[in-house]
């Protein structure tokens, strides 16, 4: 039974799935993809021409614009409401995928700082803090920091003075 999804070998290889909406948000070494889910789908179940119709189907795959992935570093994605926010280590950038896309969000004025510090990044920690509303991205090195984006400021509006080994949002 053919039950499993093939993906581009050149995406490399899948590093965090993000249920969003009804749709399947496949995070990709190389690639970022979304997957319809949970729609409902025709298909010939055994060859003959007896159609069967289910929900439990995951369909076309459909790559976001944009040659970004999430390298290696899941732990940078970060959720809040309809956005998620990642790193992309290879290409020494920082990513916000809202409704409207991917969008590089390291190029609002800190895009020489993350092409040099992210490649020399053993870790890369991203957590999102409700009280401010900042995307908190923390690079773990020999001068490890802790820089914030803002979605009011549209840019990173500070550097912080903890380094966090997690961090999770509650009620």
């Amino acid at each position: 039974e053919k039950i499993t999804k093939d993906l581009n070998p050149t995406y490399g290889s899948i590093q965090k799935l993000f249920s969003r909406n009804t749709d399947l948000v496949t995070l990709c070494e190389d690639r970022i993809i979304r997957i319809l889910a949970n729609k409902d789908a025709i298909f010939n179940a055994d060859g003959n021409p007896n159609l069967v119709a289910t929900g439990n189907v995951l369909g076309q795959t459909m790559p976001f614009s944009g040659d970004y992935g999430i390298s290696q570093n899941p732990e940078s994605f970060a959720k809040q409401s309809y956005r998620a926010y990642f790193t992309d280590k290879q290409r020494g950038v920082v990513l916000r995928l809202s409704m409207d896309g991917l969008t590089p969000i390291s190029q609002y004025g800190m895009s020489d700082y993350f092409k040099d510090n992210l490649k020399q990044s053993t870790s890369i920690i991203g957590t999102y803090d409700e009280n401010k509303n900042d995307y908190n991205v923390s690079l773990i090195n020999k001068n490890s920091s802790t820089v914030s984006f803002n979605e009011q400021a549209k840019g990173w509006s500070s550097f912080k003075s903890f380094i966090p080994e997690t961090g999770i949002s509650m009620a």
